[in-house]
């Protein structure tokens, strides 16, 4: 089979990407999803919240979820889910010619011939293993996602006490739909000083739904044997350790982008965020080989995931257009690095000349809490500079105008925050 375009992972990201394409001509389009369904996170986020950016409307995510199968459908794209992508057939070689990919489904196996390939994999949260948190494995320990699809999507109920691990955004998404599960939440735990969300989520929780926030305390241990009994908690300003009695424990946030196929091409990975180095274009180091959404910059909404895919498929169509063999000059690609308490930033190339990233916007993580001014420099010339809150857990906005001073002859980008 051959396409112009072939999308792996059919969420926001890339059935935006998909639509986009349709919309500048590209109408041989395949979209692959591991799912039953294509839609990504948002067909089992039963809140309201989801489109404001994207759709300038305010949907819950089953709707918007739908709106995007709906509307990649209608422009043109295939879309084929319970299919995997598990081989680049030849290696990567889309230099000489259309890259060869192989896929599973139910069908069998078969080989894709693409001229062009956009990763939208997303990302996932780390589980209870990949923490380290040591104890016995009983029933009763999910990630929220798991979480989400048991109670949305198969209609389970939760009954029982539940503590949540972490914080965040997602934690506090957690906590609604461990009570719309019927399960009563003990409180969220972390390991910060204090949680990462807005504060009208730290508020609600504590009035509203009279569920604590306990900062500066560690899950140590896991306990029970078929099913989760309680877990064991340490104050890491004290020291002491308690026991609190529990039937579920939900990880959440703690992300780590689905990179799997990005490191099977070949391509170069970011050793800070874990997911694929692109540049501006959302192209990686590997030429036909773009990414977009929650693949690098773990874990942003889903309307900044679309707007990241529609921002790649615009570079993707240029692609397309361009004479067959003409490979990006090396050398005007310039790295971007950062200093801590940054920990990464997305895209974190800058391709001279060329556009500003998606949304005209960089976006950074943290490892600290810190009301910082953001200094951007190349070779000591400083290019930019704007204050930023910075969170753990949550991304900060850099302004990308300044890639129009990046010299391409010149040394990487630093951007740090005094």
């Amino acid at each position: 089979m051959k396409t112009d375009v072939l999308i792996v992972g059919g969420g926001p990201a890339g059935l935006a990407a998909a639509i986009e394409l349709g919309r500048l001509g590209v109408r041989d389009v395949l979209v692959v999803d591991r799912e039953r369904e294509a839609g990504g996170v948002p067909r089992h986020s039963a809140h309201t919240g989801f489109g404001l950016r994207d759709l300038r409307r305010v949907m819950d995510g089953p709707a918007y979820a739908r709106h995007y199968r709906q509307a990649a459908s209608r422009a043109g794209a295939v879309i084929r889910t319970q299919t995997t992508l598990t081989d680049w057939a030849s290696g990567w070689s889309s230099e000489s010619g259309p890259v060869e990919a192989t896929l599973a489904s139910p069908a069998g196996i078969e080989t894709v011939h693409a001229s062009a390939v956009l990763l939208a994999t997303g990302c996932r949260e780390r589980p209870r293993t990949a923490r380290l948190v040591p104890g016995s494995r009983p029933a009763g320990v999910l990630t929220t996602g798991e979480l989400q699809q048991r109670v949305y999507l198969h209609g389970q109920r939760l009954t029982g006490r539940a503590v949540i691990v972490g914080a965040e955004h997602v934690s506090f998404s957690a906590m609604l739909t461990l009570a719309h599960a019927g399960a009563d939440v003990v409180a969220l735990v972390t390991e910060e000083q204090r949680h990462q969300s807005l504060a009208a989520f730290g508020l609600g929780a504590r009035l509203v739904w009279r569920v604590p926030v306990w900062t500066e305390t560690a899950v140590t241990e896991i306990l029970g044997s078929e099913q989760v009994t309680a877990v064991r908690l340490r104050d890491r300003r004290t020291g002491a350790h308690r026991i609190v009695p529990c039937e579920h424990v939900v990880f959440t946030a703690d992300w780590i982008p689905d990179y799997e196929q990005a490191r099977l091409a070949g391509a170069m990975i970011d050793p800070n965020s874990r997911g694929p180095v692109v540049d501006t274009t959302l192209q990686t180091s590997l030429h036909g080989l773009f990414a977009a959404g929650n693949l690098v910059h773990a874990a942003e909404t889903a309307d900044v995931a679309a707007l990241s895919g529609r921002h790649a498929a615009t570079h993707i169509a240029q692609f397309l257009s361009a004479p067959v063999g003409v490979t990006p000059d090396p050398a005007r690609t310039v790295p971007i690095t950062v200093g801590p308490p940054l920990r990464w930033i997305s895209p974190s190339a800058i391709r001279v000349p060329g556009p500003l990233p998606p949304r005209g916007r960089f976006v950074l993580r943290s490892s600290a809490f810190s009301n910082s001014q953001l200094e951007v420099r190349q070779d000591g010339r400083l290019l930019h500079r704007e204050r930023g809150r910075l969170v753990p857990g949550r991304s900060i906005q850099l302004a990308g105008a300044w890639v129009n001073e990046v010299n391409p002859a010149s040394g990487p980008v630093q951007v740090d925050a005094g």
